[in-house]
């Protein structure tokens, strides 16, 4: 079974239900038709009501038992700006209000306050501006401080298993994270991968060393990360540093890496040091290996909120929305 078409499954058993808020999107509107008639989820389309229906026409489906929410005229918006505003005095009501019925900010709350289980947006709005929403609404994981992302990597051959997934972090968001902010990256990593992958989180702390077999400020920056990770969670299998195949291919791990790891050349969670070094391997890895590669999907959030590319197409949508939902 295709990866994609296993979440979808999984997804069809739970009875879930995800806010889109760009219901404006002829895609989201084709989306939304496919989830709702497939079983996948029950929808719900955000936005003004023209704009919906204009959606609607141009789509050329319609949204017959889809509920259909006006984020302006809702009645739970006092519920939500209350919640919103809870422990905060930087912020006043009416301000809250304004903010609330924006529909990326009323989708927030929406899984905030349990009315929806997830949400996925971005094929019409900037990562940043989704991101910002998230953090002010759903909020981040305990002891996470920095919003990141990921690439689920899914190797048609590799070595002797056949659609073998990785996850790549991060390789969309953080341009030069520091360790701190890497450490983060690390831990929430393993978090998505304990929830998609159906296998124990190895994570791997890549560099252009293994094991001190060079030295730069690079170098110590993943080292000092690894050691905040393994801090804050001492059960976690990671490791580094290593080179990318000392961390995934066991005959070049036992050569090189010379300490016992229960990480090197058998990792499945790859953590790259930087934006740069994360966005060209993913690519790469891509093109050159035929790969799929579904993502960027957000992570760190206290419940699922997913980045969509702006020039997604229906189906890379519902398949966010397959892979989301498998993170609930």
């Amino acid at each position: 079974m295709d990866i994609i078409e296993s979440f979808i499954e999984k997804a069809k058993k739970r009875d879930l239900k995800l806010a889109l808020p760009e219901g404006h999107d002829e895609r989201i509107i084709k989306a939304a038709r496919i989830i709702k008639d497939q079983g996948i989820a029950e929808p719900i389309v955000l936005g003004k009501p023209e704009k919906v229906e204009a959606a609607v026409k141009d789509s050329g489906v319609n949204l017959d038992g889809i509920q259909v929410v006006d984020p302006g005229a809702s009645d739970k918006i006092d519920g939500y700006v209350e919640k919103y505003i809870e422990g905060r005095d930087d912020i006043s009501a009416a301000v809250a209000k304004r903010m609330v019925k924006r529909p990326l900010f009323f989708a927030g709350m929406m899984v905030a306050c349990g009315d929806a289980d997830a949400t996925i947006g971005g094929a019409a709005t900037a990562t940043s501006t989704l991101i910002q929403a998230g953090v002010l609404t759903i909020g981040l994981s305990a002891g996470i401080e920095t919003p990141s992302s990921y690439f689920l990597m899914v190797i048609p051959k590799f070595l002797d298993e056949v659609d073998k997934p990785f996850i790549y972090a991060d390789c969309a968001v953080n341009i030069d994270p520091t360790a701190e902010q890497l450490a983060d990256i690390a831990l929430a990593s393993a978090l998505s991968a304990e929830k998609i992958l159906g296998d124990t989180p190895r994570v791997a702390m890549l560099s252009f060393s293994t094991k001190g077999s060079a030295s730069s400020p690079s170098i110590d920056k993943v080292n000092e990360a690894l050691a905040i990770a393994k801090k804050r969670n001492p059960n976690l299998a990671i490791d580094g540093e290593f080179q990318a195949d000392s961390a995934i291919i066991p005959r070049v791990a036992a050569k090189k890496v010379k300490t016992e790891s229960d990480v090197a050349g058998k990792a499945n969670v790859l953590i790259f040091p930087d934006l740069d070094s994360g966005n060209i391997a993913y690519k790469l890895t891509q093109y050159m290996a035929n790969a799929q590669a579904i993502g960027p999907l957000l992570q760190g959030f206290a419940k699922p909120i997913t980045d969509l590319s702006r020039g997604a197409s229906v189906d890379d949508i519902v398949a966010t929305a397959a892979l989301t939902l498998a993170q609930v």
